[in-house]
């Protein structure tokens, strides 16, 4: 039978280290809110002309669409955003057992899916548009 071996240590002067305490800030005044939510700004603007966003991953004919046109790239990214919204609400009807939640997720889900796949491919697939998807989709023949 093999001999047991039991090590002693002698942590005597062992301290526990001392955490740093965060100083706090002195609030802000409005005027400086103001000044900052300025400066701010403007230090985006700045590094926006310097470096514009390169938009890789949506499609060219999406890019070309002004921005007051119904599938331009701010309105669609705007749908996508409140559609996120809404299904985080369907999904706590779910859990909670409320009838026809289930359909409003896959729907919602459906949509959310369609307004990314148009982003990277520029092809519109659903037969609804908008925030609520409350505008119905006239499809046109090009032939």
């Amino acid at each position: 039978m093999a001999k047991k071996i039991t090590a002693k240590t002698h942590n005597d002067g062992w301290t526990e280290p001392v955490k740093k305490v965060r100083k706090k800030r002195k609030p802000m005044t409005e005027e400086q809110r103001f000044a900052a939510a300025e400066r701010l700004e403007i230090a985006r603007e700045k590094r926006f002309e310097k470096n514009p966003p390169k938009y890789k991953n949506v499609h060219p004919s999406v890019l070309a669409k002004p921005e007051d046109s119904t599938f331009s790239l701010k309105n669609v990214r705007q749908w996508i955003k409140t559609q996120k919204g809404l299904l985080q609400k369907y999904k706590s009807d779910v859990r909670a057992n409320v009838k026809g939640s289930i359909a409003k997720v896959a729907s919602t889900e459906g949509y959310i899916r369609h307004c990314e796949t148009y982003l990277s491919g520029g092809s519109w697939i659903d037969d609804f548009c908008g925030e609520h998807q409350e505008t119905k989709v006239v499809w046109k023949v090009i032939a």
